[in-house]
């Protein structure tokens, strides 16, 4: 006759104290990866439904044109002046730590690389990452709260065509202008200081400014902004989207959200420079 042996489940503070901090630290690693992959299956959920609510265009349409004035236009400002005191800065810097005998053409290079290709766009990104993720998780979490959304679906309107979709289309359309602003402010920030603070002429920054150019660095820098867009949107919504009852559940999401946005930039950034940059040399 055959034996069965029952195990009884015992509780982890019942074992040891030494093999009872390895089953800890297991278990903290199993719920870590658990919640790791439910937040993203979650978010993919949600963007699943974003992109069926691009069906109901005439919901989420004519909030398009605000959404682009509040993303875009309303960061200029803010966006401009970061890029300006960054060009200045890395013209400054690179200038003072070159060696004697280096021709000074390199400052010119130097700050149109590190502005196009990274500052420029992960800055911008990472700024308004802080400002209009924010505002958007603000927004859609306190209407969350309030229980407005709940209204617009009494009324027969999607909230995700009329509260989400406008907000990521307009990330997406404005991220990239907001950019090419900052790139090019940042660009001519860095030559003034070049110019006026260091003993680099013009014709030699200039030079560095032409060397090695190509119309691929500007459209690199695109991309990166185009992705930010998105990635800022889509999770800063959805945090709203998902924010609890109280002024204390919104303030949590909006601070999960930048949080959680400004590591999806820092990570789009490192894979598009691991699989674009070697297309990049002039």
């Amino acid at each position: 006759m055959s034996h069965i042996t029952h195990f009884e489940r015992r509780h982890t503070q019942s074992f040891p104290v030494v093999p009872r901090q390895g089953f800890l630290f297991l278990r903290r690693m199993s719920n870590a990866s658990l919640g790791l992959l439910g937040g993203i299956g979650v978010r993919t959920l949600f963007l699943r439904e974003i992109v069926r609510a691009f069906a109901d265009w005439r919901t989420w349409l004519p909030q398009v044109i605000p959404q682009m004035r509040a993303v875009g236009v309303d960061s200029v400002p803010l966006a401009v002046m970061v890029a300006a005191f960054i060009g200045g800065v890395i013209s400054l810097q690179v200038r003072y730590q070159l060696f004697p005998g280096i021709q000074l053409s390199i400052v010119g290079l130097s700050v149109r690389q590190m502005v196009v290709l990274e500052v420029g766009p992960l800055l911008t990104g990472l700024v308004l990452a802080g400002r209009i993720g924010a505002k958007m998780t603000a927004e859609i979490g306190t209407m969350r709260v309030t229980e407005q959304i709940d209204a617009l679906e009494t009324l027969a309107y999607d909230p995700i065509a009329y509260l989400v979709v406008p907000r990521v289309v307009a990330a997406v359309f404005m991220l990239p202008v907001l950019t090419v602003a900052a790139d090019f402010v940042g660009v001519a920030s860095g030559y003034y200081a070049a110019i006026t603070l260091t003993d680099v002429q013009h014709a030699s920054f200039m030079e560095g400014l032409r060397l090695g150019f190509d119309s691929f660095q500007v459209f690199y820098s695109l991309i990166k902004a185009t992705m930010f867009g998105g990635a800022i949107a889509i999770l800063c919504t959805f945090e709203g989207y998902i924010a609890e009852a109280g002024a204390e559940g919104v303030g949590k999401s909006t601070a999960t959200a930048v949080v959680i946005s400004s590591m999806a930039i820092l990570i789009l950034d490192a894979l598009t420079a691991l699989i674009l940059a070697p297309y990049l040399q002039g």
